[in-house]
């Protein structure tokens, strides 16, 4: 049996996507759904039991391609299949990135998921079509696609580098601000603007970004 789970916040869409796992292949076994990338973590660290995840990249809390991103670095050996409605080339570009094993449009049919789950537990890298096609413009055309937070990333002020440094080590915002000499509230609004500049939502994935691009 294969086992399979599921990051997906839209309810019904998960419900729909169960059902015809179920109905569709009776090697698929679906162990779980989680709500957003946070979910789907703290789902593994309880069961690190599962061979393939359906990973949505649209997600409250952290986004699919942040938690695909973890679960590579943590769970090498799962594998992540995104399964999105965004075919753009920034997506496609950051999913690859971040260790996504395959990449499937939703409106895919039952059987087109279910042979891409079999291909990925064989070795391969399934993708929609028109992924396929985009992922080879990506590969012909690397610079024409790099997305537009690479270069934000390196326009953290010195300042902001400085808070993000801190927060590395695990200081909290008091700390921070004895440190620094600023105020709490100015340290919090320095990693508000962290935060957008690197387009994450908690400190692990800014601290992660920022050391990915030399920043600290």
């Amino acid at each position: 049996m294969i086992k399979v789970a599921l990051a997906e916040d839209n309810n019904l869409l998960a419900q729909s996507i169960e059902e015809k796992l179920k109905l569709f292949s009776e090697e698929i076994e679906f162990c779980f759904r989680a709500i957003n990338g946070q979910d789907i973590l703290e789902h593994l660290s309880e069961n690190q039991s599962i061979d393939v995840i359906l990973m949505d990249i649209e997600m409250p809390v952290m986004n699919g391609i942040q938690a695909t991103q973890q679960i590579n670095s943590l769970y090498p050996e799962i594998k992540v299949i995104i399964l999105t409605v965004f075919d753009d080339e920034t997506n496609i570009f950051n999913a690859i990135k971040a260790g996504a094993n395959g990449y499937f449009l939703k409106e895919s049919t039952p059987s087109e998921l279910i042979d891409g789950i079999r291909m990925i537990m064989a070795g391969g890298a399934p993708m929609s079509p028109t992924i396929a096609a985009k992922s080879l413009e990506l590969l012909r055309n690397p610079l024409r696609h790099v997305p537009a937070d690479t270069q934000e990333a390196h326009s953290l002020s010195k300042r902001e580098a400085e808070v993000l440094v801190e927060l590395s080590d695990g200081l909290d915002y008091n700390q921070i601000a004895d440190k620094l000499f600023i105020a709490p509230s100015t340290v919090r609004k320095h990693i508000e603007n962290i935060y957008k500049k690197l387009q994450v939502n908690n400190k692990i994935s800014a601290v992660q970004k920022a050391q990915r691009n030399n920043l600290i």
